[in-house]
């Protein structure tokens, strides 16, 4: 099939992003845990390239709130359209599944809710004391959508002590109009520092992908912005077009400049700096505490 006149190729894909699919048989194990629990990851929903690993790690970020989003990022694989009311027995059954894959370290996130009050803090904060009842010794990481700049949601997650809290930027601001369209990055940077305010003494982590049309000058004047809000933890990682409806990588950024960023971030302050072209939010996140 011959592509249309002027339409844009896509870009061949790089040695180094070619992924090898593991031979465990947890891979398997993790997933009918999953779906015998009737729980969503981020692995799957947004169709994560480390996901093959991860699962046979008995590794998985548990995505809550159901798998329907009401914002429509372009860069994102997880669905929107119509919303399910939440479910008062996720919290049990995330626990559940945190204590049967014996995880040491467990990351929460969400789609984001728009139609709810509270964007769905409360329902996160159940999740955290679910599986901090189920686990204590295990420590908890929530990668939280922004609540739409609701200060006292944020405080609602906060309160509930996680270890980290996360919430990603994505990429530079001026590429928002295209991707990003129904958030604000002025307002994400105000999360993370608010976060600091109220709770100091809990690391915050963020992160960006590259790929989507920033420069590299774009990535060092975000790394700037971390920086001022005191942000702990960033990832930078590649995109990666999740199927021909999503937009097309505009480059792809070699592994020695990678690790250029995290000298760059580290050079601004930046205690810890995970950068490379498979690094996601999540991916080996039990490392950085």
């Amino acid at each position: 099939m011959s592509l249309p006149k002027n339409s844009e190729k896509p870009l061949r894909i790089p040695p180094w992003l070619r992924i090898k699919l593991p031979k465990t048989g947890n891979f398997s194990c993790t997933s009918d845990l999953i779906k015998d629990l009737e729980l969503n990851t981020v692995c799957q929903s947004a169709l994560c390239p480390n996901r093959w690993e991860c699962f046979s790690k008995n590794v998985a970020t548990f995505l809550i709130m159901g798998h329907v989003c009401t914002r429509n990022c372009r860069f994102c694989n997880i669905e929107s359209g119509d919303l399910a009311p939440l479910d008062a027995d996720e919290p049990a059954r995330v626990a559940e599944a945190a204590k049967r894959l014996e995880l040491k370290h467990v990351v929460i996130t969400s789609v984001t809710r728009d139609d709810l009050p509270d964007g769905g803090a409360a329902h996160f904060a159940a999740v955290i004391n679910a599986v901090q009842d189920a686990m204590p010794d295990c420590t908890i990481e929530v990668l939280i959508p922004d609540f739409q700049g609701d200060e006292d949601a944020l405080k609602t997650v906060l309160d509930v002590r996680p270890n980290i809290l996360n919430h990603n930027v994505e990429t530079a601001p001026h590429i928002y109009p295209d991707v990003r369209p129904q958030a604000d990055y002025a307002q994400s940077l105000e999360l993370l520092k608010r976060s600091k305010r109220i709770a100091p003494d809990i690391p915050t982590k963020s992160g960006i992908m590259v790929g989507l049309g920033e420069s590299d000058d774009d990535v060092m004047s975000v790394l700037d912005d971390f920086a001022a809000v005191d942000c702990d933890i960033v990832t930078i990682g590649q995109y990666m077009q999740p199927s021909r409806q999503h937009p097309m990588v505009k480059r792809y950024v070699e592994p020695e400049v990678f690790d250029s960023y995290a000298e760059e971030g580290r050079k601004r302050g930046i205690p810890h700096m995970f950068s490379a072209p498979l690094v996601r939010s999540s991916y080996n996140a039990a490392k950085f505490v």
